[in-house]
């Protein structure tokens, strides 16, 4: 039913929970799987040149987490016996790096934690998950803890 899953990975227990979705899935399926964490590799863009330094530190603390991230799916996933494909995407916004993901991998499903942020903090943090469901046309697979 589903030749190929994509799974937005960023480390937390949520995510992890859909990658063990993914992971059933794609053994009942026979499905490929592609786990990508995404980075901002510009989140110092406007402010000078005096954070050149700051920039450095900060894209090799993101890129250490996001291979710490991808390392523990490729881990769960090994577990489970299902191949998967890790990429480390980039995106001013996570969602635009998902769905870059999305198009360069040609994912038929999208299985996605979400951690249910309400009020106050959804405002202010946001929602990957309903920015994402709000542009995709194939099915996404939200799960939550």
């Amino acid at each position: 039913m589903f030749k190929h899953i994509l799974v937005p990975v960023d480390g937390s227990k949520t995510s992890m929970l859909a990658v063990s979705k993914a992971a059933g899935l794609a053994k009942t399926f026979g499905s490929a799987v592609t786990a990508v964490y995404v980075i901002d590799p510009y989140p110092f863009t406007g402010v000078g040149a005096d954070f050149a330094y700051g920039q450095a530190q900060y894209i090799s603390a993101a890129t250490s987490e996001a291979n710490a991230a991808l390392d523990a799916t490729k881990k769960a996933m090994a577990d489970a016996g299902v191949q998967v494909t890790t990429v480390v995407g980039e995106g001013h916004a996570v969602h635009d790096g998902i769905l870059r993901a999305l198009e360069s991998t040609g994912a038929d499903l999208i299985v996605m934690g979400s951690h249910g942020r309400r009020g106050l903090e959804k405002l202010v943090l946001g929602s990957v998950t309903q920015r994402v469901l709000g542009v995709v046309h194939i099915p996404v697979l939200v799960v939550r803890d």
